[in-house]
């Protein structure tokens, strides 16, 4: 039997690879400080824990609508009043199956056969991996440290082609960790309009910007999707949880969408994820935001110092996107060697597109700080003994 074709275009994720490799060199007994994992490591909050535990001592445990409890679909509506002073019906969010059931779900409603869609590059893998696996065509757009690793409306226009149907961007970035500043989304939210495209944004990073509040494209527009998570702020990675906002008029094509995926969204996670807005669980989340940015403030200066070049300064996420070329020529080379004779886990470049990836690495601060001191000496002795 033949693997469909499709397969040669969809690249592994090297990072789950190098994952796999510095597992194995624990178990031979090796220490291994990994900086490589995009992945809070605090626990989940005690409050989301307890209603979890309270709604499976009843012991009915069974399938919610498609679209999500009608509960959580109104506490993120109430979430978005709060945070953002936005007014977005219940009704146009959809409770996923994580961020990446989100952005399959927007993709599946958006994207036809050959249809073309720009992502910024370096970005996420699967978002092109996805536009690929519906039969679009991912258009790379390369970005620089100039424009702060993000698209600009100008660069938009002169991409675009007839068979364009819309752009993909993320804010803060994967692996950058940039924002987009509120008048830069406005206006690719102008330039994507005025082509009747659609601007998708994915915004599963709000909530751990650090100096900087991040700007939701809600506030733009009606006419874009957005999607979030309960992975990344609210620490709720393996619950596989998130959500999607769409405009009215896709909801019920994204719903028949969704039954026919995966029917529903994990309903344990849902009613874990009720206890997400209280106050008690914020309070517990805007301290690890604190955390973050602190750990954030020892990496990022400890990389310059190592010879790494950081010229747009994350400001967002827990990523470090980090110019290697001053210290190895190839930095996929490089990671393997930080990993075996180090012991310090980073991700390639290479995971992230085709924009001189052999120039950089990305490094996640999702240790504690004594964790990242320690990586940071660790590449220290390396680096001075090559």
């Amino acid at each position: 039997m033949n693997i469909a074709a499709r397969m040669a275009q969809i690249a592994p994720f090297h990072v789950m690879e190098l994952m796999a490799r510095a597992q194995a060199l624990e178990a031979e007994g090796r220490s291994i400080i990994h900086l490589e994992v995009g992945e809070p490591d605090f626990t989940t909050a005690e409050p989301i824990l307890e209603a979890a535990r309270r709604f499976l001592s009843g012991g009915h445990v069974h399938y919610t609508a498609a679209l999500g409890l009608s509960q959580l679909r109104e506490a993120i509506s109430g979430f978005y009043h709060t945070r953002y002073g936005l007014d977005i019906p219940a009704a146009r969010i959809v409770v996923t199956a994580g961020a990446s059931g989100a952005l399959l779900l927007a993709l599946g409603v958006l994207v036809d056969p050959g249809d073309e869609w720009l992502l910024p590059d370096p970005g996420y893998p699967c978002n092109r991996h996805l536009v690929r696996l519906l039969e679009g065509k991912p258009v790379s757009l390369p970005v620089e440290a100039v424009s702060n690793y993000q698209p600009t409306s100008e660069q938009i226009a002169a991409s675009w082609t007839d068979r364009t149907r819309g752009l993909l961007v993320a804010s803060p970035a994967n692996p950058t960790g940039t924002l987009l500043h509120p008048d830069t989304m406005a206006a690719l939210a102008r330039t994507v309009a005025a082509r009747a495209g659609t601007l998708l944004v994915d915004e599963i990073y709000h909530g751990l910007t650090y100096g900087v509040d991040a700007c939701s494209a809600l506030a733009i527009s009606d006419e874009v999707f957005v999607i979030n998570s309960f992975s990344k702020y609210f620490g709720m990675t393996g619950w596989r949880l998130g959500w999607l906002v769409a405009p009215q008029r896709y909801v019920r094509e994204i719903e028949k969408l969704a039954q026919n995926l995966y029917i529903a969204p994990s309903t344990v996670a849902q009613h874990a994820a009720l206890a997400a807005f209280q106050p008690e669980t914020m309070s517990i989340l805007e301290a690890r935001r604190h955390e973050f940015s602190l750990r954030r403030d020892i990496l990022l200066p400890g990389l310059r110092t190592l010879g790494f070049k950081i010229t747009a300064e994350p400001c967002g996420a827990f990523y470090v996107y980090a110019d290697c070329s001053g210290l190895a020529d190839e930095s996929f080379d490089l990671c393997q060697e930080l990993l075996t004779e180090a012991g310090v886990a980073a991700t390639p470049g290479v995971d992230f597109g085709s924009n001189a990836p052999q120039r950089h690495i990305r490094f996640a601060y999702t240790v504690e700080r004594s964790q990242i001191e320690q990586g940071l000496a660790r590449m220290a002795e390396f680096l001075s003994s090559r």
